[in-house]
């Protein structure tokens, strides 16, 4: 990626304890990957557990449907938490500095991931078992809300006219990368154990490998973040918290509209990576090794979309795309009951079709709400924006479509993704009343 950019000469900043460096555009390119990948990461193991681990481990008192479903409830613990630890972490951020949020919020996250893997069974312990894992998925959803660190957005304000649509897809690399890492983890140890090894104490080694990675990724971002170089381009960008308050009174058209612009993305996302997941797990024949290779196989074909996605959108507008890639998820809705129905030919399809269309969309929408946002607001805007839309787009779609799934068909889960690109088309449409004001369409 190339490093000019607009961004202001860096030379002349006071060195800090991580050591005097420029912070160039793939600086912050490489910071806002490994950070989306972690916390994917972390996504995507409890996601799956969610599916193959829990209504064994956590729900064995109820069937294997009814175990996935309040599995699910479980998983959406983590999207009502979000809002509410953004809140906290931004009130962290104004008095102690984004350095002390982001590592109080990834110490967080990593305490809470590595605490599932050591979780005893509901054979031990009873209910208490059910009870810890909610608090550690609510702490999971506080940390993810601290995790925010304001780079997506510096990383678009700094990208030269012509490529804000590249560099905005940037951040959206972390999911599928995220995916594969956890589907090939927990394939191999599919693959390599006994099924009541896997069950007994093979599941929680993913938990324990996402202890790692955050670590990591804690390392890699505050390398950029904690350099006073940073920090100058912050404040020359005027990406500083401002209190949710104020921010909601001064732009609450942008952030009502904001929620509603990546809906269908954020739905898609889990109708592509969970649900799919947890169908084929359920009601057919498939091993679950194969079908976790089709999800590896399948997130190849997402990064390529959200490749793509930044050259079509520095061509032809970023709202363009958007909106084009929203009605693609609504053909995919009317389709999807057919191809999820069709066996192993039907659901390889699916699986690319899906991912390659969730990437076109979802490699704006970063980009999509950061713009709606003027300098004062746009880094708790953005936040904000970003925490909601995840809750309403994503949150309960895994346990809204597989209970109409269930109840009414395959066809009823697709009825329940295109009700969600309705919304996207709508919002889209509307925020022409607005300014993209760092949009260059």
């Amino acid at each position: 990626m190339s490093t000019t950019s607009s961004m202001p000469a860096a030379g002349t900043a006071a060195p800090s304890s991580y050591g005097h460096h420029s912070v160039s555009p793939s600086d912050i390119a490489v910071g806002v990957i490994i950070g989306r990948t972690s916390e994917f990461f972390d996504f995507f193991v409890f996601a799956i557990a969610s599916v193959i681990v829990f209504p064994q481990r956590i729900f064995p008192f109820v069937d294997p449907l009814t175990g996935t479903l309040l599995s699910f409830a479980l998983l959406a613990l983590a999207f009502v938490a979000r809002p509410l630890g953004s809140v906290l972490f931004m009130g962290i951020d104004r008095r102690h500095g984004r350095v002390t949020k982001l590592t109080a919020a990834l110490f967080l996250m990593g305490t809470a991931t590595v605490a599932m893997g050591l979780i005893p069974s509901y054979e031990n312990v009873g209910g208490w078992a059910v009870v810890i894992l909610a608090i550690l998925r609510i702490a999971q959803g506080l940390a993810l809300g601290g995790a925010w660190d304001g780079m997506p957005s510096l990383l678009a304000l700094t990208a030269p006219p012509n490529r804000r649509g590249l560099y905005a897809m940037v951040p959206q690399l972390g999911a599928p990368i995220g995916l594969i890492v956890a589907s090939l983890l927990f394939a191999y140890l599919a693959a390599n154990l006994t099924a009541q090894d896997f069950l007994d104490w093979g599941w929680r080694y993913p938990f324990f490998v996402a202890f790692s990675v955050n670590v990591v990724a804690l390392f890699a971002r505050l390398r950029i973040v904690a350099t006073d170089e940073f920090s100058q381009l912050f404040e020359s960008r005027e990406l500083q918290p401002t209190r949710i308050g104020k921010t909601l009174g001064e732009d609450s058209g942008a952030v009502l509209v904001g929620i509603f612009v990546p809906l269908a993305s954020f739905a898609m996302f889990h109708m592509v990576t969970v649900y799919p997941l947890s169908w084929i797990y359920l009601y057919t024949d498939e091993t679950l090794l194969s079908f976790l290779i089709i999800e590896a196989v399948a997130a190849v074909a997402g990064i390529v979309a959200i490749l793509l996605s930044g050259w079509l959108a520095d061509r032809f507008g970023r709202r363009n795309l958007l909106l084009i890639g929203a009605l693609l998820i609504g053909c995919f809705a009317a389709l999807a009951p057919l191809l999820l129905s069709g066996g192993e030919t039907g659901e390889l399809i699916y699986m690319i079709a899906g991912f390659f269309i969730l990437g076109l969309s979802f490699g704006q929408s970063s980009g999509a709400v950061a713009s709606l946002f003027g300098a004062r607001n746009r880094y708790t805007g953005s936040a904000i924006v970003s925490d909601l839309a995840w809750m309403f787009g994503a949150g309960f779609a895994p346990l809204t479509a597989l209970l109409l799934s269930t109840w009414l068909g395959l066809s009823a889960a697709g009825l329940y993704l295109l009700s969600g690109a309705v919304c996207s088309v709508i919002a889209i449409l509307m925020s022409g009343k607005l300014d993209f004001r760092t949009s260059d369409r």
